[in-house]
C-alpha cells in the first residue's frame, strides 16, 4: 500500500517561502474561523479515551474530527488541512484513542463507497492528538456517510498491545488487521464473514454491505506487551452476527447461543466480563422499528435479553442504537432508541444490569408526558425548529438518530449522547437514580457541521444570510453568536437559493426544498426587512424543488428557476408567477446589480440575457463556456459586468471568465486554470472595482484567492493548513469590510477570513 505523507508545519513554511520568493501568485495571511451555528448535522460517534481524564473525540458524518478542549468547553476540528482533491478524506468512518498512549489518534476516513467517488479510504494516524497526521491508502472506499455510519466503533486498538489495531470494513471487504500502530494493514483471512446486510439494493446510496461494523477486546486476556487473546467481532448479518477469537485472531467461531433476526448496533464489555449488545432491525441511523438489547456472560456462555421494551411488544418501534457503561459500576446501563421520531426520542437507564429499567419520559395521561429531564438549548436556541409543539410532542426534542451515547469513564455524572443536529448531554446524570431531573443541554460548541449550498452580504442590514443543507438558513448579525433562530415561514428542508435587492437590500428571497409528505409550506419565500421575519410565497405548478432565484435591484420582480418547473417570474411576491419564455428549464439565474428590468440564465453551456425584466431571455453570442456546473454572478453597480465560475476537467472546459457586455461574449482568463465560484466584497483602499473571490486552482495550488484588481493579481489567502476540502458551493466577501470572506464548506459550516495585516 502507498503510504501517504501529510503536510506538517515545516512543509508550510517551506511552501510559503517558495511562494514569497517567485511564485506568479502571492499569498496573504489570514485568521480563519467560524460563523457560529454549532452543530447542525449528524454525529455519529463520540468517544471518550479510557486513560486520560477530559480526552473526548466526535466524528460527524460528513464533518471531520474533532477533540474536546476542556479548558473552554469546545471542540476542536483535526481535518482542516484537507483539500480539495482529497474531500473524501473528511468523512470518519470511526475513531480510536489509544488506551495506553493517548497521544495516538487513528481515524478511519473515506466519505461514500459508491462512485460517488473514485478515491478509496484511509487510515490517518496521529501521535500528538490530531495537531500532525501520516496516512495509508486502503484498497478499497469506506462510508463515513454511508448508511449504518452510526455503528460502531469499526476501528480499535488492542489495550494490551497498542501497536496492534482491527478495522472493520465496508463492502464485503471483511476484517483487517496492522500489527505496526496502523501503518501498514493487512486482511485477516481466517474471518469468516464480511457481512450480507445490504439496507435497500435498488438504490446506488443503499446498495452496498455495511459489513464488519465494530470491534471489542477482552483486555483480561492478555498482559500489557503482549496481545489481547480474546476479542469478538460484530457483523451487519441478520443470521450469525457475533464473532469470537480466543487465540489473539488467528481463528475465528461464531458465538454459540447468540440471538439471530437483527443488526448488533454497539457492544460494550463491562469490566465484570458481560458483553452488552444493543441491535435493531435495520442499519440506520434514520431507520430501523424493532429491535432489543442482550447481554452476554463471557464466563459462562449464558444469553440474556434485556430489552427495555422487547421487540414481541407492539410498544417497540424504535430499535436501539446507542449503548454506555458505566467504567465506575458495570451494572449501570444505558441504552437509547435509534428512531423514535414520535413523540420523542427514549433514553433508558439501568442500575443493576438490565434487569429494570428508568424511562427518560414516561406517559401520564394522555397527551401529557412525565419528563426526568430539563432541556437547555441556549447554546444554539434554534433547536427548537422555531416552532411551538402541542402535546405530546414538545419542541426541542430530545433527539433523533440517537446511534451513540457515552458515559464519561472519570465521571458516573457526565454523559454525552448524539443526534441528528447537535451532541446533547449532562452532568448530573446520577440525580436520575435519586428520583431528580437531569439537566440535558448543548455540548456541541466548535463542533460546525453544516452543508452550506449559498451565501449572501448584504450593503446593510446583517452582514451575512446563510443557505444552509438540512437546517434552512440562519440571519447573522454577528459573526460570533449562535442566531437566535433559522429562516421561518416557511422552514426549508435545505435552502438552495439566496439574493437581494442590490438597492433596496433590506428586501431578500430565498428558495428551497420542503418535503409535501410532512409539510404544506411552499418553496418560496420573502423579507422585507432583510431577513428578520419572512412571508411565504406560492409555488408554480410543477415545482419539485429550490433551484436558484434572483431578484431586481429595486425588488419589483422576482426570477425563479425552480427544479421541475420552467423559469417563471412575479410582480407580487410569488402570489402569482409567469413563465418565463426563451429559456430552458433548470437554467441557473441572477440579476444585473444596476438595471432593474436585465436578468441573466446559464445552462448546457450557453448564456441567456432578459431585459424585459424576465419575461422573455434571448440566447446570446457568448461560446466557449463551460457544459455544466457553472455559478456566475454580476458586479454591483456596473451594468452588465459579470463574472462567470465553473466547468469540470472531464469536459476539458474548466476556469473564470469575465463579461462586460451583459453576456454577448466573455474572455477567460489564462492566470486562473479552475474555478468553481466566484463572489465580491468591498474594494482595496485606493481602488474602485469590487474585490473579488474564487475558490480555484492557480499555478497547480488549489485555495481561495483574492484579487484587487479585477482579476489582473491574484493572491493566495488560505494556506494549507486551512484548505476546509470541497469549497465550490459559495463563496462572497463582505460588502462594507474590506478583505473579510464568507466561504461555504461541505460540512464544516461557513468559514470566514480576515487578513492579519491589511494592505
Amino acid at each position: 500500500m502507498r503510504k501517504r505523507l501529510i503536510l506538517t508545519a515545516i512543509g508550510l513554511i517551506f511552501l510559503l517561502f517558495c511562494l514569497s520568493s517567485g511564485s506568479a501568485v502571492e499569498s496573504q495571511p489570514y485568521i480563519w474561523r467560524n460563523v457560529e451555528i454549532v452543530g447542525g448535522g449528524f454525529v455519529t460517534g463520540i468517544i471518550f479515551n479510557p486513560k486520560e481524564k477530559d480526552l473526548i473525540y466526535a466524528r460527524p458524518d460528513i464533518g471531520w474530527a474533532y477533540r474536546w478542549d476542556p479548558a473552554t468547553n469546545r471542540w476542536i476540528p483535526l481535518l482542516d488541512w484537507v483539500g480539495w482533491d482529497e474531500w473524501n478524506l473528511t468523512g470518519v468512518e470511526s475513531l480510536a484513542t489509544d488506551p495506553v498512549e493517548p497521544d495516538r489518534l487513528y481515524l478511519a476516513v473515506g466519505t461514500y463507497t459508491n462512485d460517488w467517488t473514485k478515491m478509496n479510504g484511509a487510515i490517518l494516524r496521529s501521535t500528538d492528538r490530531g495537531k500532525t497526521w501520516e496516512g495509508t491508502d486502503l484498497p478499497f472506499k469506506l462510508g463515513g456517510n454511508m448508511p449504518g455510519r452510526s455503528m460502531g466503533e469499526r476501528l480499535a486498538i488492542d489495550p494490551n498491545k497498542n501497536s496492534i489495531l482491527y478495522f472493520g470494513a465496508r463492502s464485503g471487504n471483511g476484517l483487517w488487521r496492522s500489527t505496526d500502530y496502523g501503518a501498514t494493514w493487512s486482511k485477516v483471512e481466517s474471518f469468516p464473514n464480511p457481512g450480507t446486510y445490504v439496507q435497500d439494493p435498488n438504490h446506488p446510496y443503499t446498495a452496498d454491505i455495511v459489513g464488519v461494523v465494530w470491534v471489542v477486546f477482552d483486555p483480561r486476556t492478555g498482559t500489557p506487551g503482549s496481545p489481547t487473546q480474546t476479542i469478538y467481532v460484530g457483523v451487519a448479518d441478520k443470521e450469525t452476527s457475533i464473532y469470537r477469537s480466543t487465540d489473539g485472531g488467528s481463528t475465528w467461531e461464531p458465538v454459540p447461543g447468540q440471538p439471530a433476526g437483527f443488526l448488533p448496533h454497539h457492544a460494550v464489555l463491562a469490566s465484570n466480563g458481560i458483553l452488552y449488545i444493543t441491535y435493531s432491525n435495520t442499519c440506520g441511523p434514520y431507520d430501523g422499528d424493532k429491535g432489543d438489547v442482550w447481554k452476554y456472560d463471557t464466563a459462562t456462555g449464558k444469553w440474556t435479553c434485556i430489552s427495555p421494551v422487547p421487540s414481541t411488544s407492539k410498544d417497540d418501534y424504535f430499535g436501539y442504537g446507542g449503548l454506555a457503561v458505566d467504567a465506575q459500576n458495570p451494572d449501570i446501563i444505558m441504552v437509547t432508541s435509534l428512531n423514535s421520531w414520535w413523540p420523542d426520542a427514549i433514553i433508558f437507564r439501568s442500575t443493576d444490569g438490565g434487569k429494570k429499567w428508568s424511562k427518560i419520559w414516561d406517559w401520564a395521561t394522555y397527551p401529557d408526558r412525565i419528563l426526568r429531564y430539563t432541556q437547555d438549548i441556549s447554546a444554539a436556541p434554534w433547536l427548537d425548529w422555531g416552532t411551538i409543539k402541542n402535546p405530546p410532542e414538545i419542541s426541542p426534542k430530545l433527539g433523533w438518530m440517537i446511534g451513540d451515547i457515552e458515559i464519561d469513564p472519570f465521571n458516573s455524572d457526565r454523559m454525552m449522547y448524539v443526534t441528528g443536529a447537535t451532541i446533547y448531554g449532562c452532568e448530573n446524570l446520577t440525580d436520575w437514580d435519586r428520583g431528580r431531573k437531569i439537566k440535558i443541554k448543548v455540548m456541541a460548541q466548535g463542533i460546525e457541521e453544516t452543508a452550506v449550498l449559498d451565501l449572501i452580504s448584504p450593503p446593510s442590514g446583517a452582514p451575512l444570510i446563510s443557505a444552509l443543507g438540512d437546517i434552512c438558513g440562519f440571519r447573522h448579525d454577528d459573526l460570533t453568536k449562535v442566531p437566535a433562530k433559522m429562516m421561518t415561514n416557511p422552514t426549508f428542508g435545505s435552502t438552495t437559493s439566496l439574493d437581494y435587492a442590490e438597492l433596496k437590500p433590506n428586501f431578500i428571497v430565498r428558495v428551497g426544498n420542503i418535503d409535501k409528505q410532512w409539510s404544506k409550506e411552499n418553496r418560496f419565500a420573502f423579507s422585507i426587512d432583510g431577513g428578520k421575519t419572512w412571508s411565504e410565497g406560492t409555488d408554480p405548478e410543477g415545482v419539485t424543488g429550490g433551484g436558484t432565484v434572483a431578484a431586481a435591484v429595486d425588488g419589483k420582480i422576482v426570477v425563479w428557476s425552480p427544479e421541475g418547473a420552467p423559469v417563471c417570474y412575479t410582480k407580487d411576491n410569488g402570489k402569482t408567477w409567469i413563465n418565463s419564455k426563451g429559456i430552458p428549464k433548470g437554467a441557473v439565474v441572477e440579476s444585473d446589480r444596476v438595471n432593474p428590468k436585465k436578468f441573466y440564465g446559464f445552462s448546457e453551456g450557453k448564456f441567456y440575457v432578459s431585459i424585459d425584466g424576465g419575461a422573455t431571455f434571448r440566447q446570446t453570442a457568448a461560446t466557449g463556456l463551460p457544459p455544466s456546473s457553472v455559478k456566475f454572478k454580476a458586479v454591483p453597480g456596473i451594468e452588465g459586468d459579470i463574472w462567470l465560475a465553473g466547468g469540470t476537467s472531464e469536459s476539458g472546459i474548466y476556469g473564470l471568465w469575465h463579461s462586460t457586455d451583459s453576456g454577448e461574449s466573455f474572455t477567460r482568463l489564462a492566470n486562473v486554470q479552475e474555478a468553481d465560484c466566484v463572489g465580491f466584497g468591498k474594494a482595496a483602499p485606493g481602488q474602485n472595482y469590487v474585490t473579488i473571490y474564487i475558490s480555484a486552482r492557480i499555478d497547480g495550488v488549489r485555495g481561495i484567492y483574492r484579487s484587487d484588481d479585477a482579476g489582473k493579481i491574484w493572491i493566495r489567502i488560505n494556506d494549507d493548513q486551512h484548505q476546509y476540502a470541497w469549497t465550490g458551493a459559495a463563496i462572497t466577501g463582505d460588502s462594507r469590510v474590506y478583505g473579510r470572506v464568507y466561504i461555504a464548506t461541505n460540512g464544516r459550516g461557513i468559514i470566514f477570513g480576515e487578513p492579519i495585516n491589511t494592505p
